[in-house]
């Protein structure tokens, strides 16, 4: 029957028939384009002309300013009701998720199921309001004592402002559950996603019209379009790469160990187990001082103005700051998503082995010096994915859109949409073999 499938292949007309994949596909395009209208709805009482000064003094380069305006797709340069985009949700999930490895209590409500992760949700939302009101009060503090004060109504703009960031927050939040249960693909992340495509074509644009203008050879922009086309097939290798270690079963047959991730005979150890999680937790811990710089002190002031420097990304000492962090949270976060003394005992339980290792505490250790190694591999990627917009800006002077955190999730992102699309046309094309066998009996 497998056969027969694989055989047929995934053809438009096995598509056009798949009714459910189609009316999943057209609601994740009508709440993405929902989302995209967001982008523009401005927060009210800021005069808009002064909002594009601003955003071109600070948000148009490659720092971590100029990073989270590449997530919200442009809605913090535009200053609208989306300017936080999913960022407090994200960093209150990565949270959550330490604090469920440290606290007893998290972590029983993790094994008790659908009903313990609704209230570990429930958790991370009442976090993510939290988190959101505290960036939303930065950013009405930043904005009314910022030069050529956009703020047109005074005083009362955080009033408005607050609720209005944290409820487009929350919206997004909601949006993103609507799209991964009606939809297709992780909700949260085809967000994100279509906020970096969307600003793809203007920055493409940028570099022909550099290159018509003069200011960058044809060689030049040869050479970038070839590191982006490099950069992405690099992503692509290292975000399918694994290691799969043999599994023998005594019975000789395929079996599935409970929380094991396991695929036929063998265990699939992924280089990049933790995927977009360290860039974008060492991009948030990083943001977070240049964020009470301004709630602190004027920028003016000639030592708030030299922090505010260095954290604007770009020097070698940032630099080797951001690689420590990713691969300090590389390491962190694979040891929460894997746990090789967890694995080895269902390994045990359901009778199989790893030819040449002992059952029990030498699998786990087999397994973690394994894993340490790819996650070594891994966070090293990583990291020189997310320092080559840097490496491109000081050699061309371009902020360089096709590398850093924006296209691991481009990547992971595509990835992992087309495999669900794939998997849903797999089932229908089952579903229609099984009829066909049923007819024949009959």
């Amino acid at each position: 029957m497998a056969n027969t499938i694989f055989e047929q292949g995934f053809n438009l007309d096995t598509f056009s028939k798949a009714s459910d994949l189609k009316k999943r596909l057209l609601f994740a395009i009508l709440a993405l384009f929902v989302y995209r209208i967001g982008t523009y709805v401005p927060l009210p009482g800021l005069d808009p002309v002064a909002i594009a000064d601003l955003a071109n003094r600070h948000l148009s380069g490659s720092g971590i300013l100029g990073t989270f305006n590449l997530f919200s797709g442009g809605a913090l340069s535009r200053m609208t009701i989306f300017a936080l985009n999913l960022m407090p949700y994200i960093s209150s999930s990565i949270i959550i998720q330490l604090f469920t490895m440290a606290s007893p209590t998290l972590e029983a409500l993790k094994k008790e199921g659908e009903s313990g992760r609704r209230k570990i949700h429930q958790y991370t939302k009442y976090l993510t309001i939290f988190i959101a009101g505290f960036q939303a009060y930065g950013i009405s503090i930043f904005l009314m004592n910022s030069q050529g004060n956009p703020v047109v109504i005074g005083k009362l703009f955080p009033v408005i402002a607050i609720p209005s960031l944290i409820c487009g927050t929350l919206f997004l939040v909601w949006l993103g559950e609507q799209i991964t249960s009606r939809g297709i693909g992780n909700g949260s992340s085809l967000l994100i996603f279509s906020g970096i495509v969307a600003n793809m074509p203007a920055s493409i644009a940028n570099i022909f019209e550099l290159g018509r203008a003069g200011a960058l050879s044809v060689f030049s922009v040869v050479i970038i379009f070839a590191v982006a086309l490099g950069v992405i097939v690099f992503v692509v290798y290292m975000e399918r790469a694994q290691r799969r270690v043999s599994i023998s079963y005594p019975q000789r047959q395929a079996m599935i160990a409970k929380g094991s991730s396991m695929e036929g005979n063998h265990l699939p150890l992924k280089i990049n187990s933790s995927g977009v999680i360290p860039p974008i937790f060492a991009y948030s811990l990083l943001s977070m001082p240049l964020m009470l710089a301004n709630l602190v002190s004027n920028s003016d002031n000639e030592i708030i103005r030299s922090f505010i420097s260095f954290f604007s990304r770009g020097g070698a000492l940032f630099s080797f700051i951001l690689i420590l962090l990713i691969i300090f949270f590389s390491f962190f976060y694979t040891a929460i998503v894997f746990n090789p003394t967890e694995t080895a005992d269902n390994l045990k339980k359901a009778g199989g082995f790893i030819p040449g290792v002992r059952p029990g505490q030498a699998t786990a250790d087999y397994l973690d010096y394994i894993l340490t190694r790819l996650t070594a591999v891994g966070a090293l990627y990583m990291a020189f994915v997310c320092i080559l917009p840097d490496i491109m800006n000081a050699k061309f002077g371009i902020h360089f859109i096709f590398g850093g955190t924006g296209i691991l999730i481009i990547v992971g992102v595509t990835m992992d949409t087309i495999s669900q699309i794939y998997t849903h046309i797999l089932s229908y094309q089952y579903r229609g073999v099984l009829k066909k066998m049923e007819k024949k009996r009959k």
